[in-house]
């Protein structure tokens, strides 16, 4: 901000910074606007665990192709998108699921049984709340889609 009395003719910089504080969120609502606006492709940024959450929505038929572009940075992902997204939403606290928990958190965020899926985070790395059952692991709930 100008102090007040300057002279008249001076501009003013405004500097812009992007600052994310959590990059799942981020990626999560871009998939789910996108979808809804019904647009052909997104751009997400890019890191390790985005690829391993976005690799499981494709296993499970939410999302497309992904494709990694490198700008130098850490990158970018270019998705895919075929339209199946309804609802998606990261699960805030990240609750921590036994094993033999899943019934629980499927009642509260999945409208039914077989509909949807849970994204949990765990040892092996990111996977459905399924895979988890079929594995006999637990983890951290992440976000879960419909």
């Amino acid at each position: 901000m100008l102090p007040r009395g300057c002279g008249r003719n001076r501009i003013q910089e405004i500097w812009v910074i992007e600052i994310r504080q959590d990059i799942l969120s981020d990626v999560i609502y871009v998939l789910n606007n996108a979808d809804n606006m019904g647009k052909p492709s997104c751009t997400t940024p890019a890191s390790k665990m985005i690829k391993n959450m976005l690799e499981a929505l494709q296993k499970n038929g939410y999302i497309g192709k992904i494709e990694f572009i490198d700008n130098g940075r850490s990158g970018h992902f270019n998705v895919e998108m075929i339209g199946k997204i309804n609802k998606s939403r990261i699960i805030k606290p990240r609750f921590t699921v036994k094993k033999n928990e899943f019934e629980k958190w499927e009642k509260r965020y999945l409208p039914s049984r077989d509909i949807g899926i849970l994204i949990i985070s765990t040892t092996v790395g990111m996977m459905t709340h399924r895979e988890a059952k079929e594995k006999a692991i637990g983890g951290r709930l992440v976000a879960y889609i419909y």
